[in-house]
């Protein structure tokens, strides 16, 4: 179904948060390392590095064009950088970590989620963005509190007019965030929500939580439309473009297990059906659980973060496209 993967060897400590830019041909990648980098997808090749931050990244994404790239952190900032020149244009500064960043469709604005901690409410921070100077406002457009949970991740819809957002007690929300408050919120999952990745048209997402599934949820009305079952903890979810699959990565810690063969911590990268929810295949490779999935925007081929700390790059072969499910 893949190719041999490429491995990529430039981080020291867990991946959090890998993401394709749009036209597919960049992998962006954020570690627990402090430093994220830029990589050709078609080879591995590393193209550059964003060094200035202080503590653990937690999260990375880049504007349409990726020609600015912005990243989150440990450190309670958020940072934007040239994208070609690796230069750091821009610190925003906040109370606690800042735990998913994402530019909006018109890539005018920044949506940004910050941790809960030491009395500090977690918060999504919407910052407008001029990308024809590097001096941006340090004043959010909006800031919405989530409660009684807070967020743990977020995303924009079609259009950008709401924002989708999962919280740390399994809830999801939809926001009009121009007028800073919650239109719809739904129970969805039992445990909390580990990763929240869109449609392409942002009809639809996929969620990831701790409660063994991942779910997929239409945007408008939040119902949830299907249902994913692992036996491990799911930390991450990706829809595949071509194909009617889906691919969840998690494992078992290794806190939580005494030992841990790379078969028992489940630390594969597993293919189900999108419509009919059954396993169809796995990927192996990471000797830890996977962290963060990324899909490349053509569908072509796949990217893993694992806690290993390696960055596996997958391209499908030619029987995957052909793959047809018997049902």
């Amino acid at each position: 179904m893949v190719s041999r993967p490429i491995l990529l060897q430039g981080h020291t400590r867990s991946l959090t948060q890998i993401k394709y830019n749009p036209d597919g041909d960049m992998l962006m990648t954020a570690s627990k390392d402090k430093v994220a980098n830029i990589w050709y997808s078609h080879n591995g090749e590393r193209v550059g590095t964003y060094e200035g931050h202080q503590g653990s990244l937690w999260t990375i994404d880049c504007n349409k064009t990726t020609t600015l790239v912005v990243t989150g952190s440990a450190d309670n900032t958020a940072r934007l950088w040239h994208a070609e020149t690796g230069r750091q244009l821009h610190v925003w500064e906040f109370k606690t970590a800042v735990k998913r960043v994402e530019f909006s469709h018109d890539d005018q604005y920044i949506l940004m989620v910050t941790e809960e901690r030491m009395g500090h409410k977690g918060t999504i921070q919407v910052f407008a963005v001029d990308a024809s100077r590097p001096e941006q406002s340090n004043e959010p457009v909006v800031v919405i509190t989530p409660s009684p949970s807070k967020a743990t991740v977020a995303a924009w819809s079609y259009l950008d007019k709401y924002i989708v957002a999962g919280h740390d007690n399994g809830t999801l929300a939809l926001y009009d965030w121009k007028r800073e408050e919650a239109v719809l919120t739904a129970p969805g999952h039992e445990g909390t929500i580990t990763d929240l990745q869109m449609w392409k048209d942002g009809s639809y997402f996929i969620t990831s939580s701790k409660d063994h599934t991942a779910r997929l949820f239409e945007t408008n009305t939040l119902n949830a439309l299907k249902i994913y079952k692992s036996n491990t903890n799911v930390n991450t979810a990706t829809l595949t473009p071509t194909q009617d699959l889906v691919v969840l990565g998690g494992g078992q810690s290794a806190s939580e297990v005494t030992t841990t063969s790379s078969r028992q911590g489940k630390f594969e990268a597993r293919f189900y059906h999108k419509i009919f929810e059954d396993e169809v295949g796995t990927v192996k490779g990471h000797f830890g659980p996977i962290n963060t999935l990324a899909m490349q925007p053509d569908g072509k081929g796949f990217a893993s973060g694992g806690e290993d700390g390696y960055v596996r790059l997958h391209h499908f072969d030619a029987d995957y496209f052909e793959f047809k499910y018997d049902y």
